[in-house]
């Protein structure tokens, strides 16, 4: 074994290189610190990431982000990555219910540009998939929701389709807003989570500023963004990355500083940031390192399922949908993003699948081809030229009530050991926003013990 270690001055290693791995390695590297990225996967991106399949490059789901998502944007920022995603100039959800007695029925989640919470108030009152009295209530609940304090312990204590009964919710309200929002960026539905976790974002992405639900989406594969851009920027801030390397120990010398042991080489740091998943970093913890670390065990996991289908035709035009009435949640039009010559390639995204997780391919296909036909009477006439299924049984965190005080913060016991993911305390559900959070912590927590300057990108979370 060969043991490397960095040039004088601090070094830090970073063990995992997804949106929080990458965010503390450029970090640490910004601030003067010699950095080592360790990713066992031979790309980077962790669970955002794309793929060839014939003549398509396919991102594994699609992934969103909303003007409120700060952290990210900062991320796209330091990559040359925000003109490749840009966001909505206003936010405009198309939602298409297909159960409506007189039959399919569009109608839009808009905002104008008044203050909040005026700014919703025009497309509430137009939204057509809720009675006047469902409106009104929805109303009532948004104002009692803005008074909350998404941090109270005592919100995580409780499920969020609670506290909509007890705020006038009707099912066919829970069903055509609060979930339709809810389950997609919680990867839960309302009964399976925490009203902290939703009353954060709801009061982050709803009501904080006219503007901070505007949605944005790569127009390009995940792939560009979270690994060739991103590794030009690690390489151009002086970080080494090593690829399809596993680290197999994590053990404190007797000078203090970790001893980071991957096959056939040791490397040794003053710091290191544990960015990868829950069970993962449980494993490599030294003993100690946190008061109680089985704790990490205790927090779940929720799946996603994306179903891809290209057609031999244009089938939808505009960017995306949701649907009520039907099994299908959002659909994108990622036919450009993908390369595809002709026809068009859709993603069909599903959140909170566990029903659906271990379905086999063709089952999959006799279910949701046919709501596609419902959805969209173009698709009665295309054929379907490929039906393929990605799976992620382990997509996020499950957000459910009482996860807060198990997620653990960016600080351990051990000094100048640190943890990142969006499955650490960030206030956030796991999203790509959650995740650069987390690395932006933990590498200011290991700044700031080092006594080293530090401008933190986001005040608001230093």
């Amino acid at each position: 074994m060969t043991d490397h270690d960095s040039r004088p001055g601090h070094s830090a290693v970073v063990v995992g290189g997804g949106l929080a791995g990458m965010a503390a390695a450029l970090e640490l590297a910004d601030a003067g610190l010699d950095v080592t990225l360790v990713e066992g996967r031979p790309r980077l991106g962790g669970l955002a990431f794309s793929f060839r399949r014939g003549e398509l490059t396919v991102d594994n789901g699609q992934h969103v982000y909303l003007r409120c998502c700060t952290a990210y944007r900062w991320f796209l920022d330091r990559v040359d990555g925000t003109p490749l995603a840009p966001l909505q100039h206003r936010l405009d959800v198309p939602v298409l219910d297909v159960a409506h007695p007189r039959g399919p029925r569009l109608g839009r989640l808009r905002r104008t540009s008044l203050p909040v919470p005026l700014h919703l108030a025009a497309g509430l009152a137009a939204y057509p998939h809720l009675s006047l009295a469902e409106r009104a209530s929805v109303g009532r609940a948004a104002l009692a929701l803005k008074r909350l304090d998404p941090a109270d312990p005592a919100l995580d204590g409780i499920d969020f389709a609670t506290w909509l009964g007890r705020h006038g919710q009707s099912r066919r309200t829970v069903e055509a807003l609060w979930d339709l929002v809810g389950v997609a960026t919680l990867n839960a539905t309302a009964p399976h989570a925490s009203m902290g976790l939703a009353a954060m974002v709801f009061k982050t992405g709803l009501l904080s500023e006219p503007g901070a639900a505007d949605i944005g989406w790569a127009r390009v594969p995940l792939g560009e963004l979270h690994d060739t851009l991103a590794r030009k920027a690690l390489d151009s801030a002086g970080v080494r990355t090593e690829m399809s390397t596993r680290v197999r120990s994590l053990t404190r010398a007797g000078d203090g500083r970790w001893q980071v042991g991957l096959q056939g080489e040791q490397l040794t740091a003053d710091t290191v940031v544990l960015a990868v998943a829950q069970r993962e970093a449980h494993a490599l913890l030294p003993h100690g390192a946190l008061y109680d670390p089985d704790r990490l065990l205790d927090i779940g996991t929720a799946p996603i399922l994306n179903l891809h289908v290209l057609y031999d035709r244009t089938v939808l035009r505009r960017p995306f949908f949701a649907a009520l009435g039907s099994p299908v949640q959002w659909v994108f039009d990622r036919t450009d993003a993908s390369g595809a010559q002709d026809g068009q390639y859709l993603a069909v995204s599903q959140s909170a699948a566990h029903d659906e997780i271990d379905t086999p391919v063709a089952r999959l296909r006799e279910t949701y081809l046919p709501e596609l036909e419902r959805l969209l009477p173009a698709a009665r006439e295309a054929r379907v030229r490929d039906f393929f299924v990605t799976r992620e049984r382990t997509a996020t965190f499950a957000p459910t009530p009482g996860v807060g005080r198990l997620r653990p913060g960016a600080r351990t016991r051990a000094p100048g050991l640190y943890l990142a993911g969006a499955w650490t305390a960030t206030g956030w559900p796991a999203t790509m926003e959650g995740a650069v959070r987390s690395g932006l912590s933990a590498a200011g927590a290991a700044l700031a013990t080092l006594g080293r300057h530090h401008d933190h990108p986001l005040k608001e979370a230093a």
